[in-house]
């Protein structure tokens, strides 16, 4: 007689469910997922839109603000906060510096191009005026 038990059913208890991996899946994706999945849900049959509607209000997944503009600030401030290591901190001083001076400098280049695109044009503009002006000159002297 063998007692031996099959692995099978012990293993279905710790994989997540089709709900479950679902969830994760849409949550992976942001709220809009949760609405596009809502609202083919009412699309196709309407019992399923309304039911994704009620669960996504019960778990308050559609009043819930999104972590991307909080991430992108904190990391922002993160930038500018010293990190305990003073090589380092000298390193991303002087690295910051750096790239503020380039930025600078690249700034001032592209003044300078605009500077020159516009004198160029206007150039361009006194010496089509300035030929204008001679043809209409000679165009009278012809008719006199």
């Amino acid at each position: 007689m063998n007692t031996a038990v099959p692995a099978a059913p012990a293993e279905m208890h710790n994989r997540p469910g089709w709900f479950a991996r679902s969830e994760a899946w849409l949550d992976a994706r942001g709220k809009g997922a949760w609405i596009a999945a809502m609202v083919l849900g009412f699309i196709f049959f309407w019992p399923i839109g309304l039911a994704l509607l009620f669960y996504m209000i019960w778990s308050k997944r559609m009043f819930s603000k999104s972590c991307g503009h909080r991430t992108a600030r904190h990391a922002a401030w993160s930038a500018l906060k010293p990190s305990g290591n003073s090589a380092f901190d000298a390193y991303k001083a002087d690295m910051l510096q750096r790239l503020e001076r380039e930025q600078d400098a690249f700034e001032a280049f592209l003044q300078r191009l605009r500077d020159a695109k516009d004198k160029a044009e206007f150039d361009q503009f006194m010496d089509e005026r300035a030929k204008k002006a001679a043809n209409d000159r000679t165009d009278d002297s012809d008719d006199a």
